[in-house]
């Protein structure tokens, strides 16, 4: 397996190859990752093949092993005995791993099924109506695509998404999709609230006001990107989704039950069991720079699969690629033996530097680091 991974890879420093016409030719199609399978490719093109693995890879001993938390917010906004609890088991879960699952979360079982579904419908409608979508002009109020760094990583992902920013500016309906239409408006509404809620106990498990995270506007924008991973002829050649973290505030993740999802814990590679149900959670290079490092935003991946589609709803809590909206260390985080440990910045100038590093296993933060 390791040699023919290292066979594959070899086209990519072959002076002769031309990877950016490979590149191009894939994209003008307008067909994605999908478009390959239903034309029942055998092996994965080599601009999807990654380099092998890494010995993160290797499973750590069961004495190590590490579970992402599951955090129960029924009772919270009544209870203010348990609202201290999950507080508690929030704080415990972003200072380490960064990852959480929620239950008890309000939003209905029917919603996060629709969610799913809609998602599904708008990769499996009929091919020359989903190209009609397919563009790299982000600031449409829908777009379809394969990988938004597909020109600058080292190597393409098996996965195809769309993304739709829904706040601050709601899109006018009539605009979207008609297969998935009605279910962005409904759950953008729905974990929109959701979010409203974690930044307030976010807040209080920084021994802040409540209100101190969104007054300082992390959940004034939401942009929901539906990702659909085909089945893929070889997983080990390539990955549904590289190591990186996330350039948002927070990010709430739904996943159906496929599985794939890992996060990296203190240099192992950790599964995300898919709950029903339950969504995931996790902190994005936004809030760790804002937080000073109090809060970490961890790296993650998701492996390609033999079986699927695999398909997962992602709701970015962010202010958009484009705002000019400054970020830097909360000052109330801030003391002579805590000084800032990040320059200011804006998220547009963050997220011009994430988009040109794309998803090579690097964090992003690094460049801004004082």
């Amino acid at each position: 397996m390791v040699s023919n991974a290292t066979n594959a890879v070899q086209p990519s420093i072959d002076s002769n190859y031309d990877r950016q016409s490979e590149l191009k030719a894939f994209d003008e199609t307008k067909a994605g990752v999908k478009g390959l399978v239903d034309a029942g490719v055998a092996a994965v093109p080599r601009i999807f093949v990654h380099p092998p693995r890494s010995s993160r890879d290797t499973p750590p001993q069961a004495k190590n092993q590490f579970r992402i938390p599951v955090i129960d917010l029924g009772s919270v906004g009544e209870d203010q005995i348990r609202r201290k609890e999950v507080i508690g088991e929030i704080r415990a879960a972003v200072e380490t791993g960064g990852f959480f699952q929620l239950i008890n979360h309000g939003i209905p079982g029917r919603v996060l099924e629709e969610a799913l579904d809609g998602t599904r419908r708008f990769f499996e409608q009929d091919a020359d109506v989903r190209k009609e979508w397919y563009t790299r002009d982000y600031r449409k109020v829908f777009v379809h695509y394969t990988n938004f760094d597909f020109y600058s990583s080292p190597a393409a992902n098996w996965r195809d998404s769309f993304y739709c920013p829904v706040a601050p500016k709601s899109p006018n309906p009539e605009e979207l999709p008609e297969v998935c239409r009605a279910m962005l408006v409904e759950y953008s509404k729905e974990v929109m609230q959701l979010g409203s809620s974690l930044f307030e106990l976010l807040s209080e498990a920084l021994e802040l006001n409540s209100n101190h995270l969104k007054d300082i506007g992390c959940n004034d924008g939401l942009a929901i990107i539906g990702h659909y991973y085909p089945a893929c002829p070889q997983p080990e050649l390539t990955m549904g989704t590289s190591e990186h973290a996330d350039n948002d505030f927070l990010t709430v993740l739904l996943q159906d039950q496929l599985g794939g999802l890992q996060v990296l814990h203190q240099n192992q590679w950790v599964d995300v069991p898919p709950t029903p149900g339950a969504l995931v959670v996790n902190i994005g290079d936004f809030l760790q720079l804002v937080t000073n490092d109090k809060f970490k935003s961890s790296e993650h991946r998701v492996l390609a699969n033999r079986v699927g589609p695999r398909v997962s709803v992602a709701c970015f809590f962010t202010t958009g690629r484009f705002s000019t909206k400054v970020l830097g260390p909360i000052k109330k985080l801030l003391s002579e033996d805590n000084p800032p440990k990040y320059r200011e910045t804006t998220i547009r100038e963050y997220v011009e530097h994430y988009f040109a590093k794309g998803l090579d296993g690097t964090s992003a933060l690094h460049h801004f680091k004082l």
